[in-house]
């Protein structure tokens, strides 16, 4: 039972939360530029990345690139990439559109990065994509599952990493049509491409369940309202497709106002550890105490990479000897584990680059379609397609916030086909041989 002190602190969470933290020159087609070995010396390759180390999005998402500098820091210690060491430069947008503007640009005119690797955020990374394009810069593994990252022609010089929004939404969608048929079903998502996107995918299976559609934006961090309004509909499955923090309030709110519904969490913000921390956190700064455990049991989350508690798998395995190695003070979490498996991604395209690296080399490195790795789906990336990871699994959150698979890997497109069940084999560190270990 929660106790009445646990939801008065819930109230004032988010007054709380709100004081936490701010929120080559070429022509139009970029060849010019694609062609040159900007940020490439005899012994580096200079990267850059925007990210939220604060504001909003920081809770969870600032430690991607934690796990990402120590990916690199393990491939520099093993000789780099063909000779070169990866110089990995971070930059803090507060996930704020018009400082990513800014921080960009940086990178790219003074600090004349190579490539953008994994530049986080939807509505961010939105406000440069065609900056980069334009300047002929690769906009690789975008940290982010917009279909916007997925067009060749109109930007070539960018790819995704994650699984689309619309292909995950076809995957929740169909598991709540096939396991919750009749139930009636709330939204819950970002006013950006994240909701758009994603409703396209969950509108081909459940539109007729749908009673209610509501949406945050991540610079107001009171959603009682919008959750309210889901209880008010009668909604009994909430997809929330949200980023960690605004799953975690969206859990706390509904505790507050004594709403139970069937969470269904996308995998931007499903990760159990880094939840866990958050709602501690959050119902901390509120003046609350509560039972992580007991908040997120039975919740439902689509995922693509493996589970870091499955230590049997040997792509987590030898993730976490990295881990042990260079951060053995962070928690091992999926969200860390996110940011090591897009910078190992980055190396095998780098090193599939060759031992002279352009810029136009890596874009065609990363359309090759021979990129592999930790993935329980395969990447999409071909010269006509752009798309990162094409499918998602199912796992419900148990009582000890473990994680159980209840429905295996599946692939799909970005349209109406169909969703079939993936059993591909999976390529294993040694196979790929980044670190020459």
């Amino acid at each position: 039972m929660r106790s009445t002190r646990t939801v008065a602190g819930i109230a004032v969470l988010a007054l709380a939360l709100s004081a936490c933290g701010g929120a080559g020159e070429s022509d139009t087609s970029g060849t010019q530029a694609a062609d040159s070995a900007v940020g490439v010396t005899k012994d580096s390759v200079v990267i850059g990345t925007h990210q939220p180390l604060t504001g909003p999005a920081a809770p969870g998402y600032s430690k991607i690139s934690v796990g990402a500098r120590a990916v690199y820091q393990a491939i520099n210690d093993g000789g780099g990439i063909n000779g070169r060491k990866i110089d990995y430069k971070v930059e803090d947008d507060g996930y704020n559109p018009t400082k990513t503007v800014e921080v960009v640009k940086k990178l790219v005119l003074q600090d004349k990065v190579f490539a953008i690797v994994g530049g986080l955020g939807t509505p961010t990374h939105s406000k440069v994509v065609d900056y980069l394009n334009t300047e002929g810069v690769p906009d690789l593994l975008v940290s982010s599952g917009a279909l916007a990252w997925d067009n060749p022609q109109k930007a070539p010089m960018t790819f995704g990493y994650q699984v689309d929004y619309t292909r995950e939404g076809k995957i929740q969608g169909k598991y709540i049509k096939d396991n919750f048929a009749g139930k009636k079903v709330g939204y819950f998502t970002q006013n950006d491409d994240v909701g758009r996107d994603t409703q396209a995918g969950l509108d081909q299976f459940i539109k007729d369940q749908t009673v209610a559609k509501q949406g945050y934006d991540s610079a107001n961090t009171d959603v009682t309202p919008q959750l309210s309004a889901l209880k008010a509909a009668g909604a009994e499955i909430v997809v929330c497709e949200c980023i960690p923090a605004f799953t975690a309030l969206s859990i706390l709110a509904a505790a507050k106002i004594g709403y139970k519904p069937q969470f269904v969490v996308s995998s931007i913000g499903a990760d159990p550890a880094t939840l866990s921390g958050l709602l501690q956190d959050f119902a901390k700064r509120g003046g609350a105490s509560v039972s992580s455990a007991q908040l997120l049991n039975g919740l439902i989350g689509t995922g693509y990479l493996p589970d870091v508690a499955q230590t049997s798998d040997p792509w987590v395995a030898y993730f976490k000897g990295i881990h042990d190695k260079y951060i053995p003070k962070e928690p091992l979490t999926n969200t860390l584990f996110y940011g090591m498996v897009q910078a190992y991604t980055f190396g095998e395209a780098l090193k599939a680059a060759g031992p002279d690296p352009t810029r136009k080399k890596i874009v065609d490195a990363m359309s090759s379609g021979a990129l592999k790795g930790p993935g329980l789906t395969p990447f999409g990336f071909s010269k006509d397609s752009h798309s990162g990871y094409t499918g998602a699994y199912v796992f419900k959150i148990n009582p000890d916030t473990t994680t159980t698979v209840i429905q295996p890997p599946a692939v799909t497109d970005r349209g109406t086909g169909a969703i079939t069940p993936y059993s591909g084999e999976r390529a294993t560190p040694d196979q790929v041989n980044l670190l020459g270990k």
